[in-house]
């Protein structure tokens, strides 16, 4: 069910970032740049949802899945809606965390663009616990973050990483290799 909520969502965000995306240049406006904006941010919260979906987590992480947004947070109130929503037996708690914060309570990690540069040390606490790290930086699969967003052509899509994935003690989901553009090994 989830898998055919990802193709969905994933379906939905072609055509609602090409239909947007034509309404923005077809008639300029700060209106139409927030709504694009919009539907990009939201569709991207819909992604890392199903990303910890189709994650299997290790029986040692606790019933509460961390997902930590490292660094400026682009998502704002969007991605709240994903707090207390079931993974499933466990549930989402969203937190932010500034640079240079400790990681170690996170199990999913957002590192955002400002904050890529830190790479290397969330790379390190995600080998010390189960960590699934995300991203949506050009080539942050081949420097080592589990998954990574793309945006092409108005269409998002992904990139996995399964020595990534590996190294934080987590496994990816067959269902959700087979729709990454890319797959690492």
């Amino acid at each position: 069910m989830a898998l055919l909520n990802l193709r969905t969502a994933l379906k939905h965000c072609g055509s609602t970032l090409a239909a947007t995306g034509a309404l923005f240049f077809s008639s300029p406006g700060m209106a139409q740049e927030a709504l694009v904006l919009k539907d990009e941010l939201a569709l991207k919260v819909a992604f890392v949802y199903n990303f910890a979906l189709f994650t299997e987590w290790p029986a040692e992480v606790a019933s509460t899945l961390n997902l930590c947004i490292l660094g400026q947070d682009s998502f704002g109130r969007v991605i709240d809606e994903l707090q207390g929503k079931a993974v499933g037996g466990r549930s989402l708690s969203v937190q932010r965390k500034a640079v240079g914060e400790s990681m170690k309570n996170c199990q999913i990690t957002f590192i955002s663009a400002a904050a890529i540069t830190h790479l290397p040390r969330v790379l390190e606490d995600a080998r010390s616990h189960p960590m699934l790290t995300i991203a949506d930086s050009p080539g942050a699969a081949r420097q080592g973050v589990a998954l990574n967003l793309t945006l092409n052509r108005n269409k998002i899509s992904f990139e996995a990483n399964l020595l990534a994935a590996s190294a934080g003690q987590v496994k990816l989901s067959s269902k959700l290799l087979r729709l990454a553009t890319e797959v690492i090994q």
